[in-house]
């Protein structure tokens, strides 16, 4: 199927999808510094970059988009209709890459907690995900996951 834009508007559509300091990143790094949190951004001399490091208490933070790495069971996880197996061979190299740099990170010692974006899109909700990390950060718990589904609402 063709597409309905242009080559030169799809290249400038695809070049407005950021890597990272998007705005669910913006957001849980703003409630967890107003909570005191300290941390790096984007470091180069971790595996797999992450979105945030905190050495004090060596934990790294993924802020994961639920469409790119395909949080299983989620209403934001869909699939384009139109070239199909492009998508689903793109979306499959994410999840082996994600997976592979976890591990990596678990077994170099540190703690690896994932948020998803649909945890972070409701005032309520990222409230509940602050609260829910900002005691995984104190724990010594080794990994945490925290997704739409994993807080409470107060709706």
């Amino acid at each position: 199927m063709t597409d309905i834009v242009d080559k030169q508007t799809r290249s400038r559509m695809m070049a407005g999808i950021k890597g990272k300091d998007t705005k669910p990143e913006l957001v849980l790094r703003r409630a967890l510094h107003a909570r005191g949190f300290r941390y790096r951004l984007h470091s180069k001399n971790v595996p797999g970059r992450p979105d945030l490091v905190f050495p004090k208490h060596h934990a790294i933070v993924f802020v994961h988009g639920c469409f790119w790495h395909r949080h299983e069971g989620c209403r934001y996880t869909t699939t384009p209709s139109t070239r199909s197996e492009f998508w689903q061979a793109k979306f499959d190299a994410n999840v082996i890459r994600d997976a592979a740099i976890r591990d990596q990170l678990i077994e170099t010692g540190w703690r690896v907690a994932t948020v998803w974006e649909c945890s972070l899109r409701k005032t309520d909700q990222l409230a509940a995900t602050v609260e829910v990390l900002a005691a995984w950060l104190l724990s010594d718990s080794r990994q945490l996951e925290i997704g739409e589904k994993d807080i409470k609402h107060s709706e």
